[in-house]
């Protein structure tokens, strides 16, 4: 066991030996931390919040009451072998937050990134992969093996089919059901969500004018178009020169899997 001077860990508090606890780390009444738990320094537990398996958290996160981080997935086809859940710096994990360690059959490892936000009550299963800054608001739940970039906002009490992917800057709207694919810089809605527009607040914080008219300008080419829409994302990408957020986009539609879900309006 390798535990920091400068660790407060309430009296009530279950640290198994082994466990690395860092420098500053606060852990409340009632938390269970196991043997082979990692907690970087100045990390905030809060009363009863369990850790298990082989989970490491990076610097300066906050995980709040009744959260359970590292048990086994929800996959009937885990029979214990060795796994991951891995966590980057400055995450909010917020009440009754649930998080599961990957499988052999998606890698292994679950990770979440940093600067991310999981609400009350959010779901994450085996094998995702969650970038940086997203913010999951309460109830969201991900199936198995999801991959999200960064900067991505999932409204309340939506369900993620296992297998989908989500890119930069996207977003899905609270109370939906996504299955299929998002692709970057676009907001869906609806049960099952289709993409409705792009998500323009994110794309005006973090982007220059001219930067949003060209995803916007290619947005309307790939969207509005009469052609199906992975040759038009080929043409936009045969073309020079090609903006790098264009590029992402037509690039995310031409490697999905499950197919991108909109519905084709006229111009």
């Amino acid at each position: 066991m390798s535990i920091a001077k400068s660790a407060i860990i309430a009296p009530s508090a279950i640290v198994e030996e082994g466990a690395t606890i860092g420098e500053n780390v606060e852990i409340g009444h009632y938390c269970v931390i196991g043997k082979n738990v990692k907690i970087g320094d100045n990390t905030k537990i809060y009363n009863h919040v369990t850790i298990l398996g082989n989970t490491t958290l990076g610097k300066n996160n906050e995980i709040y009451p009744n959260a359970t981080l590292g048990t086994n997935p929800q996959d009937l086809k885990y029979h214990g072998e060795p796994n991951e859940l891995i966590f980057g710096d400055n995450n909010k994990i917020r009440e009754f937050t649930m998080i599961n360690p990957g499988t052999e059959g998606g890698g292994s490892k679950t990770i979440i990134g940093s600067n991310n936000l999981l609400m009350a009550y959010v779901h994450v299963a085996h094998d995702c992969i969650i970038g940086n800054n997203c913010i999951l608001a309460n109830g969201a739940t991900l199936g198995g093996h999801i991959i999200m970039g960064d900067y991505i906002n999932i409204g309340g009490l939506t369900p993620i089919h296992q297998f989908v992917k989500i890119g930069d800057y996207a977003m899905i709207a609270g109370a939906s059901a996504l299955s299929q694919d998002i692709p970057p810089f676009c907001m869906a809605e609806g049960n099952r969500a289709v993409i409705r527009g792009l998500n323009l607040h994110r794309l005006r914080k973090n982007f220059e004018h001219h930067q949003v008219d060209k995803i916007h300008n290619a947005y309307k080419r790939l969207f509005l178009g009469n052609r199906p829409i992975r040759e038009i994302a080929q043409e936009i990408l045969d073309e020079t020169p090609t903006d790098e957020n264009v590029m992402k986009m037509c690039n995310f539609i031409l490697q999905s899997t499950r197919g991108i879900p909109f519905i084709r309006k006229s111009l």
